[in-house]
């Protein structure tokens, strides 16, 4: 008998210039499959969608297919992502965004995919210049209330938390809902940081039985979460709920940030002292800036419990992920074998380093810090407008759009903390000044971000003060 053919599948190529190259020569569109592995709609998407032989013969014979790991490569995500996991993305030859959307059954795929087509005939084909615009510039900024107002716009009065259906945790609102209490003693945003940490912290999110948060809810009212458990959710829930305690005085914040850290050592672990990025990921999948943000919010929580024991486990894997992405003058990479020269991880595990420093005193992890600010400075500042940009784009000689910039709203106010911070360690007037310019280049578009506004605001704050 004959070997069985192998069933038809489809052929996924790396995100790379070859890849958009051949889009080029053949004059075809790109199908964009953006996904994360510990994603259950990513896995139902391909178990079903791209498993129709209909649609493995269209993508096949007329789409170039391209997949991105959106936790390999965030740069990537960060630039097409629509609305979710999996994203479903059809770009033109050059990398223009067509249109697109989440999880697409077989059938309305194949309809998308013919109006593509028919859209790019006979000579529709795209002659921009690559990637999709982001936010608009930033502008001179917004007055704090009306900021104020635009991140507490969407809280939801009946449900608590921010937003509707799906409904995720939250923590930037909560944690300037709280600062704003203790300096004002407001009565409203009490209730608000209340009534979230409640519904958060004793609803459906938190799973009563295995422990730990599940992602996000598919419900308004946190109901039917669903089964992705992720590293970063836990370090900044963490973060928050040991923040809540020392605000409010109230042990019951406390004893839910303790649950936090045990199910992090527990459903995160790895043999290699690093911590996974999902609850259900391979040991290989671990990440510079989600480990570096659970080293900070352990050794944070470590200093308030007055835990030896939990500091050492959180410099423990510290020093690991420092191993195996650390090259001097290149920065961290995203993994052992990651990209390199990711804006996401220069700032995390510079923050990670000072807290570090702060902890032990051990002047190394403050040089390793600054080492990292200055290589994110050389390599993503922006020098004619100020800002990050997130990437350093010879660090990524493959990229087919390496030299299209975006400069990231969240992570410039995380990075504005991180420069004062250290500006503050080593008595560094440029990287205090350096620290506004980060602020003000963002600072015109904090309402456009809604409640993740609250994130300018925080970082204001801290560099301001």
């Amino acid at each position: 008998m004959s070997p069985q053919t192998p069933a038809p599948r489809i052929d996924w190529l790396p995100w790379s210039s070859d890849a958009f190259a051949r889009a080029q020569t053949e004059r075809k569109p790109v199908l964009l499959s953006i996904i994360a592995p510990w994603s259950g709609s990513c896995r139902e998407m391909d178990r079903t969608t791209y498993d129709d032989p209909a649609v493995i013969a269209e993508v096949s014979q007329r789409f170039i297919p391209i997949r991105v790991d959106a936790d390999q490569r965030p740069d990537v995500a960060d630039r097409y992502e629509l609305g979710g996991l999996p994203t479903t993305a059809f770009l033109s030859a050059n990398g223009d965004l067509l249109g697109g959307g989440t999880f697409v059954p077989a059938d309305r795929l194949l309809a998308a995919l013919a109006r593509v087509l028919v859209s790019l005939a006979p000579e529709g084909r795209g002659h921009a210049t690559g990637i999709p615009p982001g936010p608009s510039p930033a502008g001179a900024g917004d007055d704090d209330s009306r900021i104020i107002e635009s991140v507490f716009r969407l809280f939801d009065d009946q449900n608590a938390g921010f937003g509707g259906a799906p409904k995720f945790p939250l923590t930037a609102p909560v944690w300037l809902a709280l600062d704003l209490h203790a300096d004002h003693e407001s009565p409203e945003m009490l209730d608000r940081a209340v009534r979230t940490l409640d519904a958060m912290g004793w609803g459906p999110l938190y799973d009563e039985k295995d422990g730990g948060f599940f992602r996000c809810s598919a419900g308004a009212d946190w109901s039917d979460p669903q089964p992705e458990k992720l590293l970063a959710t836990h370090a900044a829930l963490l973060d928050l709920y040991v923040h809540a305690g020392t605000v409010l005085g109230h042990e019951r914040w406390f004893a839910r940030a303790v649950d936090v850290v045990h199910y992090i050592n527990r459903g995160f672990a790895s043999s290699n002292g690093a911590w996974r990025v999902s609850s259900c990921a391979g040991a290989g999948r671990q990440f510079s800036d989600s480990n570096a943000l659970t080293v900070s919010a352990i050794l944070h929580a470590a200093a308030v419990f007055q835990d030896e024991a939990l500091g050492k486990r959180a410099l423990d894997a510290l020093e690991r992920v420092l191993l195996c992405s650390y090259k001097p003058g290149q920065g961290v990479a995203r993994s052992a074998a990651g990209v390199r020269g990711l804006l996401t991880d220069q700032v995390a595990m510079a923050a990670a380093n000072l807290d570090a420093w702060e902890t032990t005193g051990n002047v190394v992890y403050r040089m390793m810090a600054e080492e990292l600010i200055h290589y994110a400075l050389r390599t993503m500042w922006d020098e004619a407008e100020g800002g990050f940009f997130d990437r350093d784009q010879d660090a990524v000689p493959d990229d087919p759009f390496r030299h299209v910039s975006l400069k990231p709203f969240v992570l410039n106010c995380d990075a504005a903390v991180v420069l004062r911070r250290m500006a503050e360690a080593i008595n560094d007037a440029v990287l205090a000044r350096r620290a506004r310019e980060a602020l003000e280049a963002v600072a015109g578009r904090a309402i456009a971000f809604g409640p993740l506004g609250a994130q300018y605001l925080i970082a204001r704050r801290a560099v301001l003060r």
